[in-house]
Parts: C-alpha cells; structure tokens; sequence
C-alpha cells in the first residue's frame, strides 16, 4: 500500500513538472522575449594570435617581458596579481638579481605584522613575496588578474578584445533602445557583459608604454602583449602540459602498434 501510493506521488510530480515545462516552452514559442540591448550589440571576442595557442602551443618570453612592462605601468594600480610570486618571474628570463631589484623597487609595499607592538608596517618586497594585493578604502579591492584568462571565456581573446573595444555607443542602439543610454561614470564597451563597464580606458593611445626591447608600441600591440602575460600568469605550466600531453599520445600510439602486432602474431594461424 505504501510502495503504491509513493508511486501514485511520484507520478504526480512528473506530470507536474511536465504540465508547467510544456506551458513555459508554448510561453516562449508563441510570446518570446523581447530582443535587449545586450543581445543584439554584445559581441564575441576578436581572434589573437598568442604563441600560446593552439595544442603545440608555448610562450614567447620577449613578449611576456612586455605584457609585464604593461601590466606593471597601466593595469597595477588597479588590480593585483595575488597568485603570482615576484620569483615565478624566472620563467620570463629575469636572473636573480633582477627580481631581488624588480621586487624592492615595486611601488606596493609588503605588509609586515609586528605580534609584539601588534602594528602593521611595510617593508620592501622580496622575490618570495606574491605581488601586493591592491585595495582602495571604501571601495575594496578591484578584481584580481592573477587568473582573468582562465575565468573568462576565450580568456587572452577576452582580454585583447576589452581593452581595445571602447567606443562611443551607437547611434543604432541608441536609437532602437533609448532607455540603454551609457549611464554616468560608465563607459560602453561592446566586449563587456552588459556593455557597459565602470573601468575607464586603462589603454588610450599609441606610445602609451616605452618598451624596453625596442617594439613599437601601439594600443593593440600593448593589449596582445598583456594579454600573453596574463595567460601565463594563469597557466605558467602550459607549455609542460603540452609537452606531457604529447609524451603521451606518442605512447598510446606506439602502445596500439604493439597491441595490434601482438594480435596479429597470436592469431595469424587461427581461423576467426
């Protein structure tokens, strides 16, 4: 009796259940939503061609160098790179002394709790030290970069594309969805989620950053360069990865040559 009524309950909340999905796909066929703003003018990420595409994909590490040079004069004074070590900058080529110089010379001091006196003091960096978490009091911290091209979809194309994607808005939109109109203190990006994004442009014209090997430097190369960074800043390893990866696709299919001869030396003088 009790199997058949927990029976008679289930089936009720399946034909429930069915009852309102049936209803809310009718709702959507013969009422749809009304197109946004955002669905018509948000765009998809542009391509950018990263040494670090791809399956054989690597770094490039003249190009890291820069998207650090940007990092450090456009974008650390906004926002940290509290997963990256001043010492994991080795893998960029920096010798030793560089980072001990690099990291004592970083604008953000290290916070230094004295247990004693129970006061916080700063003290310079060391190559030990994470890169200084930035905080403005009041507002909090803005978000972190350390893994930005991780969390992001298409991330190095997401950041490449933001940061050259401010615009004015359209008279188009503008036009077919006046309530959409950039609110005050925002700025339109067609890139951002909602297409309108509180960061001012951190990249607003050529020449901007003085590189130190000697590229020109434009808007779109200071992008790509961070961009390349920031990917490695979330996946330092990747080029391990790919090699490993490789290592063992060249396993498996030297395993399947050896399994198939095997096979065919087992069963070559039997009938199957």
């Amino acid at each position: 009796m009790v199997r058949a009524i927990a029976i008679l309950i289930g089936a009720g909340f399946v034909a429930v259940l069915s009852w309102a999905l049936f209803w809310s796909i009718q709702g959507v066929i013969t009422d749809p939503p009304a197109p946004t703003a955002v669905d018509e003018f948000h765009l998809h990420p542009k391509e950018v061609e990263l040494a670090s595409n791809g399956f054989f994909g690597t770094y490039d590490q003249r190009q890291l160098q820069r998207g650090l040079q940007v990092y450090k004069e456009v974008c650390s004074n906004c926002h940290s790179l509290k997963h990256v070590a001043f010492r994991d900058l080795t893998q960029l080529g920096y010798s030793a002394a560089q980072l001990k110089k690099f990291a004592a010379d970083w604008s953000v001091k290290a916070k230094q709790f004295d247990p004693k006196s129970g006061d916080t003091t700063e003290r310079p960096n060391t190559p030990s030290d994470y890169f200084p978490t930035v905080y403005y009091p009041g507002t909090g911290n803005p978000p972190d970069l350390s893994l930005i091209t991780k969390a992001r979809h298409e991330g190095p194309a997401y950041v490449y594309s933001l940061l050259t994607g401010y615009r004015d808005q359209p008279a188009a939109l503008l036009k077919k969805f006046p309530d959409a109109k950039v609110p005050d203190g925002l700025y339109y990006n067609p890139y951002f989620a909602n297409l309108n994004i509180a960061m001012p442009p951190p990249l607003t014209q050529d020449g901007q950053v003085t590189y130190l090997d000697g590229t020109k430097s434009t808007v779109q190369q200071n992008a790509k360069d961070v961009a390349a960074f920031l990917t490695w800043a979330a996946e330092p390893n990747l080029p391990t990865r790919h090699a490993y990866g490789l290592a063992v696709l060249g396993f498996l299919l030297f395993f399947c040559i050896l399994a198939y001869g095997a096979y065919q030396n087992i069963w070559r003088d039997i009938k199957h």
